[in-house]
């Protein structure tokens, strides 16, 4: 690292994590869960997100504890337990999933923008695209300024962003109707089960979670090491309060049918129903800084990955380079091209928002797996524990758990999410044979790393052939 660049602090770190977490996600809550379930099916579709985000918190935590020397986050847990390849997956997973998570705020900020210029339509017109690319821009000429600066806006925009949500949750509480939350309570009209309402909601909290990783990402920059555990765990149960009650307290003030029909974001369609016009305004706007800001910490995450993973060898070296401000500049330039070119693919797309928001969710599922399984890994041989203690049992508990979870999500997000995500892990593992090629060293060094390889492929095949023939809609 750079030695002119500064640390960051505790409640920096935390407004990381929030920041991160709170997005463009949370004010889609309302439409996404209500076409989904009703609030029996919301509670224990949280019940079941929460617990098992709080699992992967806590294995964030004991592992940014028991090891410390790994300081790249997502990544270096996967590498280090599973080996290089591994690794280079769980990077590049994360990396590229996270750049399609920031085409979705574009997205649903030009879908706002369209409920009041039409122009923008549903922020995939010709417009909305130019807008967008302009802005992708600006934060890539501000963020090369420097992290530390980028990190101090954060914090002030995490503040502001949070303010119409508690606004919008006081309006709404005293909107609250106890006979229209109990006719919506079972789901109202919908016929599936429970768990099948259950499972719809999945990918949906995947992705509102997003960003519980933050600090850890970024613990390179902590000033102590404890910091990052602590700023996991406080933004993990702030956001989880809040998306918790925008997904409840709406059911209380319209049938559970008319709030699955609003357009998004439907925060907005849902306060301008309770109380008029200027209640959309007002969450359109927060909206709007929220996703602003959410935009700049996920820049910084994704540059900050990918130079990371070039810096251990595990990506080509030239995204190791640092500018004089400390900015890893070449990553941030990958990732803006990057960003750019899924903006633009969004002109084709039926539904874009969705498509991003369950693919970002999709692709972020395997390096969540192999964080749970290391962890599981390392508390199973007591690495870093002085003898069987009770720190090391409970350690271990949350590691099985986080990693059934995981793999749950997996399975809840179905085949058709898999299969696109080996089209870009596939090609994707070209970058892994530059870096390997760089290094004269051998590209696999596992038996079962061809394997893998051939699965994503198989996977890619499949997946072009089911995008080609319609039976995936993009």
């Amino acid at each position: 690292m750079s030695s002119n660049v500064q640390t960051m602090s505790r409640t920096q770190l935390t407004a990381m994590v929030v920041g991160g977490m709170i997005g463009a996600g949370i004010f889609s809550l309302p439409r996404t869960f209500a076409g989904a379930t009703g609030p029996f099916g919301a509670i224990i579709a949280w019940l079941i997100a929460g617990t098992g985000m709080y699992m992967l918190a806590r294995v964030f935590q004991f592992l940014a504890e028991r090891k410390p020397q790994l300081d790249a986050g997502v990544f270096a847990y996967a590498k280090e337990g599973f080996g290089d390849y591994a690794g280079f997956l769980s990077a590049f997973g994360y990396w590229i999933g996270s750049c399609i998570g920031n085409v979705s705020y574009w997205v649903l900020i030009k879908s706002t923008l369209g409920a009041f210029f039409p122009v923008f339509g549903d922020g995939n017109t010709v417009v909305a695209i130019a807008v967008a690319s302009v802005g992708i821009w600006l934060f890539h000429f501000m963020i090369l300024r420097g992290v530390q600066q980028a990190a101090a806006i954060n914090k002030i925009v995490t503040i502001a962003k949070v303010i119409p949500i508690l606004v919008f949750l006081v309006i709404v509480a005293f909107a609250f109707k106890m006979d229209v939350f109990r006719f919506n309570f079972y789901g109202g009209d919908l016929t599936n089960g429970v768990f099948e309402q259950v499972k719809a909601t999945m990918l949906v909290t995947v992705f509102v979670f997003l960003g519980i990783e933050g600090a850890s990402v970024y613990s390179r920059y902590a000033r102590e090491r404890k910091d990052v555990g602590f700023a996991t765990i406080s933004g993990f149960l702030i956001v989880t309060t809040l998306m918790v009650l925008v997904t409840l307290l709406p059911y209380a003030v319209l049938p559970r049918a008319d709030i699955a029909g609003m357009r998004q974001p439907s925060m907005a369609a849902l306060l301008e129903a309770v109380v008029g016009h200027w209640g959309a305004i007002f969450v359109s706007i927060g909206l709007l800084v929220s996703v602003l800001g959410a935009y700049l910490t996920w820049s910084l995450i994704c540059a900050e990955v990918l130079f990371a993973a070039a810096r251990t060898g595990d990506m080509p070296k030239v995204f190791a380079r640092e500018n004089a401000n400390g900015v890893p500049s070449a990553a941030l330039w990958a990732t803006n091209i990057v960003i750019q070119l899924i903006v633009i693919s969004t002109y084709w797309s039926r539904d874009a928002f969705s498509l991003m928001l369950n693919l970002t969710s999709a692709m972020s599922l395997i390096p969540f797996l192999l964080v749970a399984a290391y962890g599981w890994q390392i508390t199973r041989r007591a690495e870093g524990y002085d003898a069987a203690t009770s720190a090391r049992n409970r350690d271990l508990v949350l590691a099985i758990l986080a990693t059934i979870y995981t793999v749950f999500l997996l399975y809840a997000g179905g085949v058709k999410f898999i299969v696109l995500s080996a089209v870009l892990y596939a090609p994707g593992s070209l970058l892994y044979f530059w870096a390997r090629r760089e290094q004269n060293a051998p590209v696999f060094t596992k038996a079962s790393d061809g394997v893998v390889l051939g699965l994503a492929t198989i996977g890619l095949l499949v997946g072009i052939w089911w995008i080609a023939t319609g039976y995936i809609e993009i």
